[in-house]
């Protein structure tokens, strides 16, 4: 970034742009999360699942987010290590009414945190326990519980009840990654 791009961010003339990787599995609500989050004359009234990844942008009062919404069927999975590296955040959404697959989001989880590209930095990671308006969803404490969040000791997190449909919660995590985007170093 030149000086003049700095001061214009500085300044607030221009947004800080960030890479934030969307993760999560497949029917979680990732790309229904993005899409609510975006400007409400950008988000598209028909939510198709992500192949491969898709790219969304979107901007919160002081920084512009540039968002990978990575698949999260199994045979994608194994894509999302490929950018690691770029992220300098991580939101991975986890469905609450899902308690069969919980067990197999906590994998995932688990392998993100100890992959090279991710483990030895503080790269801030918000969860959604998304899907909260369904009979069958637990908590985001049991989510939390579920997910053994508390063992998290190196990197700041948060997590969020939300509903995506509604955009309930929504602002409140990303108001989080926000304040943690701006003062961690990733």
């Amino acid at each position: 970034m030149g000086l003049l791009d700095r001061l214009s961010v500085l300044l607030g003339l221009k947004k800080k742009e960030v890479h934030v990787l969307c993760l999560g599995l497949d029917n979680s609500g990732k790309t229904t999360i993005i899409n609510k989050l975006k400007p409400s004359n950008a988000q598209s009234q028909n939510i198709l699942p992500t192949i491969g990844f898709s790219i969304e942008k979107f901007k919160s009062s002081s920084l512009s987010f540039t968002v990978f919404d990575m698949s999260g069927q199994g045979r994608y999975r194994n894509l999302w290590e490929h950018y690691y590296k770029e992220g300098q955040a991580i939101i991975f959404v986890v469905d609450s009414s899902d308690r069969l697959r919980m067990v197999v989001a906590k994998e995932e989880l688990d392998t993100l945190l100890n992959h090279p590209d991710i483990k030895h930095r503080r790269i801030p990671i918000l969860f959604f326990a998304n899907k909260m308006d369904l009979r069958d969803a637990v908590t985001s404490v049991k989510v939390s519980q579920l997910l053994c969040l508390e063992n998290i000791k190196d990197k700041p997190w948060h997590i969020c009840a939300s509903d995506a449909i509604k955009g309930e919660g929504l602002q409140e995590g990303v108001d989080w990654l926000q304040d943690q985007i701006q003062t961690v170093k990733t």
